[in-house]
């Protein structure tokens, strides 16, 4: 049984890996202004949420998208996962369909696997695991993103007071907010290069004619971050108001770290509460019977011992 199933798993990769290999062959040639096109609708669908309708052709990637798309109801499938991809940082133009094409086959392979498992069992017995197989090998991949998304939002989150006060500091040399933005994302692409790949694409969709409030927008729903919506929202109104951006950055940093500290300290306040399952699961049990057996033991042993005195 184990062999049959390790044979049809590096059955299954190879011929995975034969077929992207062939469909990477018969792929068009790419056109960096139709991806630039393309990349900028993919950003303006993640910020208005509104569904997209897919077009066939422009290689198999898109024809796959395609037709998946002509699946009722899986338009709205595709447009939330690439909203989610967006979200976890991954925006690259191929990033929904290898999603998407990896999603089908993890489908496919486990819910294939379990039914070549249980090939000799009967109908009545197969059908539990066949549900168990089709839930797992639709579920998880949307886990695996969801974590994704809270993951990179955590980097996010963690890499703000820094950011923000560098970016009072630099400001208040003076130079100029898209300059500021610019130097901080060099300076901190390194150390946080998620928050430096946000910033640095602000300040590209604001030189390519963009409007710094709308591009600030666009960074808040690709975030999703109340912090960096509180950010945002700052720097427009200063420079909406002309008051002082630098003192503002400052005082907000301060602000940030000091949620950051509630954070850790509410972390550590939970610790002892998730700690408190494994230590009555696993620990105590070992520990009864290390402290009570021997203990049990002797007793048994001076009652047997009375017994045969007797």
């Amino acid at each position: 049984m184990l062999t049959g199933a390790i044979f049809f798993v590096i059955a299954f990769a190879t011929l995975a890996a034969l077929l992207w290999a062939g469909f990477q062959l018969f792929q068009t040639v790419e056109n960096p202004l139709a991806d630039r096109l393309e990349e900028l609708q993919a950003q303006a669908v993640v910020s208005s949420g509104h569904l997209r309708r897919r077009k066939g052709g422009g290689g198999f990637l898109n024809s796959f998208l395609y037709l998946v798309s002509l699946i009722p109801g899986a338009d709205e499938y595709l447009n939330d996962t690439e909203k989610e991809l967006a979200q976890a940082g991954i925006r690259k133009k191929q990033a929904l369909a290898g999603f998407v094409l990896g999603h089908l086959l993890f489908f496919a392979a486990l819910f294939g696997g379990m039914l070549y498992l249980q090939r000799d069992n009967p109908w009545s017995q197969r059908f539990g695991g066949l549900i168990a197989a089709a839930l797992l090998g639709w579920l998880l991949p949307n886990q695996v993103l969801h974590r994704l998304v809270r993951r990179y939002r955590q980097k996010l989150q963690e890499a703000l007071p820094d950011t923000v006060d560098l970016l009072g500091i630099v400001l208040g040399t003076g130079l100029a907010l898209d300059q500021a933005m610019t130097r901080v994302s060099e300076e901190m692409q390194f150390i946080y290069p998620e928050l430096a790949n946000e910033f640095y694409t602000v300040v590209m969709q604001v030189k390519a004619g963009q409007e710094r409030s709308k591009a600030f927008q666009m960074m808040v729903r690709r975030t999703g971050l109340e912090d960096i919506k509180s950010l945002s929202a700052m720097i427009i109104q200063s420079e909406r108001f002309g008051t002082s951006l630098a003192s503002a950055l400052k005082v907000y940093a301060d602000a940030l770290r000091t949620r950051r500290k509630l954070r850790s300290e509410a972390a550590v306040a939970k610790a002892g509460i998730k700690m408190l399952f494994p230590i009555v699961l696993f620990i105590l049990p070992a520990l009864f019977i290390i402290t009570l057996v021997p203990g049990l033991l002797s007793v048994l042993r001076d009652l047997k011992g009375g017994i045969g005195a007797r």
